[in-house]
């Protein structure tokens, strides 16, 4: 018993850990946002540049770990525990690919290339759709993370 509590804490412990990075990258990304959003002098394309290319550094990284690490471990619990998991996120799942392609869409607007004022405008417009579609990722990921991950840590704390 001793050892099936110590494997189950070695499986999940760390996915809280993950999580918790995930969400400090959130943070970081909404430090990013925030910063950008408050903008209202255009004519600094160059300055405004640096910030929305940073932005999206953050943002690419942070739908990145989504996928490829956070989900991935989500599911993994969601299959161990087999209470219904999977199934939900099979219904939320595609729900946040949605909000990805928005995400990466944004991100390739930039591509490297140099921007003009009206360009500048422009990103400024679909960054207000930005922040509506994070908004809306960001409670689909904590509904994920309360119902795949949150709901499991009493059985394997007692494991």
């Amino acid at each position: 018993m001793l050892e099936n509590c110590r494997n189950a804490r070695e499986r999940w412990g760390g996915v809280s850990e993950l999580i918790d990075r995930w969400l400090k990258e959130r943070q970081e990304l909404l430090v990013h946002y925030c910063d950008l959003s408050g903008e209202n002098d255009f004519s600094q394309t160059e300055a405004l540049k640096e910030k929305f290319v940073r932005l999206c550094e953050v943002l690419v990284d942070y739908v990145s770990t989504g996928h490829f690490e956070i989900y991935e471990q989500l599911v993994r619990e969601a299959r161990e525990f087999n209470d219904g998991g999977l199934e939900l996120a099979a219904k939320v799942y595609p729900r946040i690919e949605q909000t990805t392609e928005v995400a990466l869409n944004f991100n390739d607007r930039l591509d490297g290339r140099d921007l003009s004022e009206e360009d500048v405008k422009e990103l400024f417009g679909e960054l207000s759709k930005l922040g509506e579609t994070l908004e809306t990722r960001f409670e689909m990921e904590d509904f994920l993370i309360e119902h795949l991950h949150n709901a499991h840590a009493g059985k394997v704390a007692s494991a």
